[in-house]
């Protein structure tokens, strides 16, 4: 994000500066490491296309895969990330690291001093780090951490990678069919226009639309831009994307792997926290932001239901929050005094689960999806082509 800054100069001049951070307070750190003595900050309005990507996050993963390896070299907290700043090339990033050594240096913990920038390091990565500081191992804290971020990212590309080429389909179909509809039918418009051919209804739509087109083409070529711009926009609204996130929910069988998908994710979440040394009700409660709504009310009964006293995995049950597997591996959790490495292993087994769904999906949907663009374009053809086969019929 970019911020505007009016500073003093060295010189003792007042100047304007335009300086890029993750927030304002890095924005002005980056100007008075330069030797300006900041007036006032504000964030630089500009237009943004809805396409574009927003400001850069933190490399929060490698950032942490870093640090564990200078911490298991040897090096003291406070110094390894100042060896991280010093090498960090991003002017914005390289700031935010020395802000972090300058809380350190005034003796605050490690926890206290990435709380303070909320918008680099995530809820749960602060817990995670303030559990370790109770029991003196953080290098092993942010060892799961990397292990728990790679695995969500592997399951995440692995439904991205499922959902392009049925993106691709649908993107090359839609062109296909936009260039014969903006195109090819309004040249055949003017053939049957000429020739006088009694068309069929559908045939008399479609040339009707070539006309149409070929009247108001810039008119046309402008609101399908616009409604493609108006749809991107919308896409980046969270009121329209959590509209879209609930009819999606609602879909009986997609509705029940998405409830799946976020239940792995949540046990997964839940049981990095547990090995860390955190309490079991404030890994819930710490886990909550990434369940759905619906689930979330859940997961408030089952924790009032586990602070009365009751097992996990009857308050989990009773909730709607486990599956029969999930629902044993609490059990067996319970009565070893291992629940996070059991729900590790119901975070895994769902993973796998919803991998094998994803991949009978997608080899049932694209042929599906293949046939149907083969159908709307085979049609188009077809009510192009049509008067000529009766033309041709007539004749024998």
């Amino acid at each position: 994000m970019r911020f505007e800054l009016k500073a003093v100069g060295p010189d003792g001049r007042i100047e304007s500066l335009d300086f890029q951070g993750l927030d304002e307070a890095s924005a002005r750190q980056q100007a008075e490491s330069r030797g300006y003595t900041v007036l006032a900050v504000r964030a630089k309005a500009g237009f943004a296309l809805p396409f574009r990507a927003g400001a850069e996050r933190f490399p929060l993963t490698l950032f942490s895969q870093e640090l564990l390896t200078l911490l298991q070299a040897g090096l003291p907290l406070v110094e390894a990330i100042d060896t991280l700043a010093a090498r960090e090339r991003r002017a914005e990033f390289r700031a935010l690291l020395e802000r972090v050594v300058a809380v350190l240096r005034q003796g605050s913990t490690f926890s206290s001093a990435l709380e303070q920038f909320p918008l680099a390091f995530p809820p749960l990565y602060v817990a995670t780090v303030h559990a370790s500081e109770k029991t003196s191992d953080l290098a092993p804290a942010l060892g799961r951490y990397v292990a728990y971020q790679n695995q969500l990212d592997a399951i995440r590309k692995r439904l991205v990678n499922a959902s392009i080429y049925p993106m691709l389909l649908v993107g090359v179909g839609g062109l296909v069919s936009l260039f014969l509809l903006v195109y090819v039918v309004p040249r055949f418009s003017h053939i049957y226009e000429d020739r006088g051919v009694n068309l069929p209804l559908f045939s008399r739509i479609l040339v009707a639309w070539g006309k149409m087109i070929e009247g108001n083409g810039t008119l046309a070529i402008g609101l399908l831009v616009g409604l493609a711009i108006a749809a991107a926009y919308a896409l980046r609204n969270p009121e329209v994307r959590a509209r879209i996130g609930a009819l999606l929910w609602r879909a009986p069988a997609l509705g029940e792997r998405l409830k799946l998908y976020q239940l792995a994710r949540f046990y997964r979440t839940i049981g990095m926290l547990l090995r860390g040394g955190m309490p079991l009700l404030a890994a819930l409660s710490m886990g909550r932001e990434l369940l759905h709504p619906v689930l979330r009310d859940r997961l408030a009964a089952a924790s009032r239901s586990i602070s009365e006293g009751r097992p996990v995995s009857a308050s989990m049950e009773q909730n709607g929050l486990t599956t029969p597997v999930a629902l044993r591996l609490l059990a067996v959790g319970e009565q070893s005094g291992n629940m996070g490495e059991m729900m590790d292993r119901i975070a895994v087994f769902h993973d796998e689960e919803i991998a094998r769904w994803v991949d009978w999906f997608t080899r049932l949907f694209e042929p599906i999806l293949m046939a149907v663009i083969g159908l709307v374009i085979g049609a188009i053809v077809v009510l192009m082509y049509m008067p000529i086969f009766e033309l041709a019929g007539s004749l024998q």
